[in-house]
């Protein structure tokens, strides 16, 4: 073949930063193209998209609120991926989290105790971490692929989930419509900027990010993670446990996904229904290879990837695009970057195909 893929011998830590903003930008020219293909004008509606969303305090608070999820889940997930532990469950952890923090929120919440919501915050915590040990558990001992164990245990989550709010928690009040009672307001969290729903966890995100920061690049545990996940051999002659590094970043992603449960039915939702995520616990996986598996690009890709998810609801109600829009830029946002990654590690070579033939014979 003429032309062929050929290994960098070290490619440019440059472009390895650059890669996300071209993949923004090819993003952005792509969606212009969509919205002129849909008879719009391009710029005018790309600056609907990007900016009405970011119109006033309220939206600010949307975008906070949209974005911590995703953030608080990043980081926890690119702590095991820099080790090469691949939690996909993250979107399963989240819902424990939730279902951990709901029992609480519904057997004492209408107490209006002050232990209530630090308890479910405990709880939620340590649902995600028990759901994260699973795969952990299985990788470690059975040597089995913590990729499928976790993603099979998403399913598993939302149906356990839909049984519980269709069934046991189902509000009698609530019209037989699938959704628990409005949590009391001691099982809520304080609102932070007040006319919008911005409450406490945009400071969780905040500190999830400081400690991801110092845990990976200021840590003794982070060069043991970032040792393992070059190598399991090396790390093994240098004395670091590949089985612990699956531990810690399990239980980082599960900690972290499950602190996003208790934070969206405390929070915008105020209770609890058969899906308490909008896919945070996927777009999250995005989040983190956007932002290079470092918590401060974490945190802005982070809001990128809210104000995408809100610039779809805005063009969806002022420019008439369905509400796939958000969907089918997210995709091409990961599209570009796999592709502007690959160029970062291989140049594309020509050879003629007498040449190419000699050189795969030789």
């Amino acid at each position: 073949m003429p032309l062929h893929f050929e290994a960098r011998t070290k490619p440019s830590a440059k472009m390895v930063w650059l890669a996300p903003a071209t993949a923004l930008a090819l993003t952005a020219a792509a969606a212009m193209i969509v919205f002129a293909s849909a008879g719009l004008d391009p710029v005018q509606a790309l600056a609907t998209f990007v900016l009405s969303p970011l119109s006033d305090w309220y939206g600010v608070g949307e975008l906070l609120i949209k974005a911590t999820p995703m953030i608080l889940i990043g980081v926890g997930l690119s702590i095991g991926f820099r080790a090469g532990v691949w939690n996909i469950g993250a979107e399963g952890q989240l819902t424990i989290g939730a279902i951990f923090a709901g029992y609480l929120a519904l057997r004492f919440g209408p107490g209006d105790g002050i232990w209530v919501l630090p308890s479910m915050i405990v709880a939620a915590v340590a649902g995600g971490m028990l759901w994260a040990a699973i795969p952990a558990l299985l990788r470690t001992m059975f040597n089995a692929s913590e990729i499928l164990v976790s993603l099979m245990l998403n399913y598993v989550a939302q149906l356990w989930l839909s049984w519980l709010v269709f069934g046991a928690w189902r509000d009698p009040a609530g019209f037989n419509f699938p959704q628990s009672e409005p949590l009391a307001p001691a099982a809520l969290l304080p609102v932070i900027i007040e006319g919008t729903r911005a409450n406490i966890s945009v400071v969780f995100a905040l500190v999830a990010v400081a400690l991801g920061w110092i845990l990976v690049g200021r840590s003794f545990v982070g060069f043991q993670l970032r040792v393992t996940g070059l190598s399991s051999g090396v790390a093994r002659y240098a004395g670091f446990s590949p089985h612990r590094a699956v531990w810690i970043g399990m239980f980082a992603g599960g900690a972290a996904a499950g602190l996003a449960g208790v934070g969206e039915i405390a929070g915008p939702l105020g209770q609890i229904f058969p899906t308490v995520s909008s896919g945070y616990g996927y777009a999250a996986i995005i989040v983190a290879f956007l932002g290079r598996l470092h918590p401060v690009g974490v945190l802005l890709s982070g809001l990128l990837m809210a104000l995408i998810y809100l610039g779809g609801d805005s063009a969806q109600m002022s420019l008439g695009l369905p509400s796939a829009i958000s969907g089918l830029l997210q995709s091409l946002l990961l599209f570009f970057l796999l592709a502007a990654d690959v160029l970062v590690q291989y140049r594309i070579r020509y050879a003629p195909r007498g040449r190419s033939a000699l050189g795969a014979a030789a």
